[in-house]
């Protein structure tokens, strides 16, 4: 989807006439951020038969304005972490806390505990203060301090709980669903007409999230992916017809399982939910992979879970924010394919050793690795900038290397998946060197229809 200029407007609370206490000057040079600043949504352009390009459209950019909405002696600022556990949130929360602290002189930041079921005053959850002291080596740690929550929660509820704390700023850091809560919220501030900036972060190892280049998080868990898929290919070259299956994260995106493909260059088969593939027949995946272990004897099958969906006919469980719980028995794509490669070379007289790995809660809880640090240091601050110059109902993207604002219903229009005629795909292809499956008919991607 290309949006268009419409779509890339960023909402404000009002005009910005404070002072920003942020030291930086413009005669060292265009340090503050005019609202004008742009960056284009595609960089790529093609000039047909001499047509003059139009000049593209563009997100706002992101960074420090020269003036501020909200007086920093009198603002209030709540910080929320919902969703899966994510390398990288307690960064994001300490550079947000200190960017407030050091750079606005905000007094008042406190952490809402257990995702936005803190902010419901019926669930006598009480706000965390939040200033250096306490921030000071939470960004050693996996996880969330604050603690993660799922579920949805009724919005009135909700802004009720901002209105009680007497927030001016409510940050979000969260995947789709936290996004998409975040931007109700926003509808339920300005239904009631409060002044109350909503500023969201993005957070998932999916890295799914639209028009982003990237989500943070996602740089640490292809890492620790990557580790595991090369232990996984020393248990597979250690077997006779030794076979490793890694199943990844990834519910409708396979940018986890494609990226740690391509950084171990151990892998033999990758699959992902954007390239459908049938499991049996001539060309199937069951005999490519017989083919590969008759030729070579081993192979790392890499799958990511959102495969599920169109191999398995059982629904299975939904989690509290109704996403399908794809490591529930129904839908556990790992386990199934242990199961059907098993059949499959029993039936073929076939002898077999097969490893199965499931890294996900390991992937996800570690701490952010060195880039992932620096990038969730910029993305606290740039929230900050946003929600202190009145900006709302936006999540800090980056595109093009350069961080912007955008529009939270924009942000959730979509998810962010991969191309299969893209070059990240290319190169999946090109580094396994496996060939194109057979691909289902329609009839057989049908809900409920097994393959």
């Amino acid at each position: 989807m290309t949006p268009n200029a419409e779509q890339l407007v960023v909402q404000t609370l009002g005009p910005a006439t404070f002072p920003s206490p942020v030291p930086l000057s413009r005669r060292l040079g265009p340090n503050f951020v005019d609202d004008g600043m742009r960056v284009a949504v595609e960089v790529e352009l093609h000039e047909r038969d001499g047509e003059r390009l139009r000049s593209p459209i563009g997100f706002e950019k992101a960074g420090p304005r020269e003036k501020i909405f909200f007086d920093p002696e009198n603002t209030r600022v709540g910080i929320v972490t919902c969703g899966g556990l994510c390398p990288g949130i307690n960064n994001v929360i300490r550079a947000i806390v200190l960017e407030l602290h050091y750079r606005y002189g905000i007094r008042s930041t406190f952490g809402i505990p257990y995702g936005f079921e803190g902010l419901d005053p019926r669930a006598g959850l009480s706000p965390i203060p939040l200033r250096p002291k306490e921030v000071q080596h939470v960004h050693r740690h996996g996880g969330s301090f604050l603690g993660l929550a799922r579920g949805n929660r009724d919005i009135g509820d909700l802004v009720d709980g901002l209105q009680h704390l007497g927030i001016d700023v409510l940050i979000a850091i969260g995947g789709d669903g936290t996004l998409r809560g975040a931007h109700k919220i926003h509808e339920e501030i300005v239904r009631r007409r409060l002044r109350i900036a909503v500023v969201g972060v993005p957070k998932t190892i999916d890295n799914d999230v639209a028009f982003t280049d990237e989500t943070f998080g996602f740089e640490t868990a292809v890492e620790v992916a990557r580790g595991t898929i090369d232990a996984a290919h020393t248990e597979a070259l250690g077997a006779r017809n030794g076979v490793a299956v890694v199943k990844l994260m990834g519910r409708d995106s396979g940018f986890l399982a494609a990226s740690a493909t391509i950084a171990s260059m151990e892998v033999n088969f990758c699959l992902v939910p954007e390239v459908p593939f049938e499991m049996h027949g001539d060309q199937g995946f069951l005999d490519v992979l017989e083919k590969r272990i008759r030729k070579s004897g081993h192979a790392v099958v890499v799958v990511a879970e959102g495969c599920a969906r169109s191999l398995m006919a059982n629904d299975g469980e939904h989690d509290a924010s109704g996403n399908v719980r794809y490591a529930s028995g129904g839908n556990d794509v790992g386990p199934y394919l242990r199961e059907k490669i098993s059949a499959h070379f029993k039936a073929a007289n076939l002898p077999l050793v097969l490893k199965y790995i499931d890294p996900s809660y390991l992937v996800r809880s570690v701490p952010a690795n060195a880039v992932d640090a620096i990038f969730c240091d910029s993305l606290g601050r740039n929230a900050v900038h946003a929600a202190m110059a009145g900006k709302t109902d936006v999540v800090i993207g980056r595109w093009h290397r350069i961080f912007t604002h955008v529009p939270l219903a924009l942000a959730t229009w979509e998810r962010r998946r991969i191309e299969p005629a893209g070059d990240l795909w290319r190169a999946v292809l090109e580094t396994t060197g496996q060939p194109e499956f057979r691909v289902p008919s329609p009839e057989s991607l049908r809900p409920g229809v097994r393959s």
